[in-house]
């Protein structure tokens, strides 16, 4: 028996697969094939019946006499394009989270804010059909819109994936045995606000990862994680990708790049009734330090405006956020496709 989604990834061209289309200048088209349709450009069009059939990586000729190569979209290249409601976990940060967090065959992952779905195809990539991906989303309209990228691009629903609407404190207790998930995934504004269940949920030796936009969170979640006890020192990092221009003997950095996105942190679970070994790097002044069973209180500091829990929404950190309008077309538009 193959593999989820494996037999829409090979063999010739068929009737409601997506194709991306590249014309001479290089820019990209995506497509759904649709018999008896037309891709149409202010300079011609090329009619779906032409490629329906036709091998993967085949060109066709344009009305206009210009070629074009028709390819299956990679996952990557599906994710930057699909509809998407919230802002998307870019590959270059979804290919980290799941090599950094071991996402391996047959684990049991937890998943918190799916937003669009980018990252939860990444993570049953990995898991396959004998893993498990439980993923939690507070708002019903995200869900649904990405459970239809993911049934779009998979070809069928993933029998590893399940979707919950509600919040990862409320609903995760009673949705998994306490100790028996191997990674948690945290896509969410505030991640330290979670950890009393994440760390019941984890296996002894259990990833957590988190993605947060901003160093502001960064550091708060990083000094939750110390406080808490259980989990290993924290490692933060962040991944730039920059591609290149390949023109001749012009070979040099491209001008634009995908700069920052996110920031990634990750600890692990550690095994019951066991403390943190002592740090040997000391704390920054203005945190409580302990030192030979002596505790010294930090300074009275002045909050800085906004740093207040009741502060921490995508607005504040500055992330766009679609409008009811945008969100509305969306969920109308969302159509499963058709089986094959």
């Amino acid at each position: 028996m193959s593999a989820t989604g494996s037999a829409y990834r090979r063999g010739p061209f068929r009737e409601g697969d997506r194709v991306q289309l590249t014309d001479p200048k290089g820019r990209l088209h995506t497509i759904s094939l649709t018999p008896g349709k037309e891709f149409h450009t202010h300079r011609g069009h090329i009619k779906h019946d032409d490629l329906i059939g036709a091998p993967d990586g085949s060109t066709i000729t344009h009305t206009s006499g210009s070629e074009y190569l028709a390819l299956r979209p990679l996952l990557s290249d599906y994710v930057m394009s699909m509809p998407r409601g919230a802002a998307v976990v870019y590959p270059k940060d979804a290919g980290q989270i799941v090599t950094m967090a071991d996402v391996f065959p047959g684990a049991s992952v937890v998943e918190a804010g799916v937003g669009s779905g980018a990252l939860s195809m990444s993570l049953l990539r990995a898991v396959g059909d004998t893993g498990s991906v439980h993923s939690f989303e507070r708002r019903a309209d995200f869900a649904e819109i990405a459970k239809a990228n993911a049934q779009a691009f998979f070809g069928e629903d993933h029998p590893a994936w399940t979707v919950t609407v509600g919040d990862l404190v409320e609903s995760l207790p009673s949705a998994v045995e306490p100790g028996t998930v191997d990674r948690v995934v945290l896509d969410m504004l505030a991640p330290w606000e979670c950890l009393e269940v994440v760390a019941d949920a984890l296996v002894p030796g259990g990833v957590l990862i988190c993605y947060v936009a901003t160093a502001t969170q960064l550091s708060k979640v990083a000094e939750a994680m110390r406080d808490f006890g259980t989990f290993t020192e924290p490692e933060a990092f962040e991944t730039l990708l920059r591609g290149w221009h390949l023109e001749g003997l012009a070979v040099r950095p491209q001008h634009r790049m995908h700069g920052h996105t996110g920031f990634l942190i990750t600890t692990r679970r550690l095994a019951p009734d066991t403390t943190p070994p002592v740090r040997k790097r000391r704390p920054g002044k203005g945190y409580a330090a302990q030192e030979e069973g002596t505790e010294t209180e930090a300074p009275q500091v002045e909050p800085a405006p906004g740093a207040d829990d009741a502060e921490w929404t995508p607005e504040a950190l500055g992330e766009r956020t679609a409008s009811e309008k945008k969100m509305r077309k969306l969920t109308r538009g969302v159509v499963p496709p058709t089986p094959r």
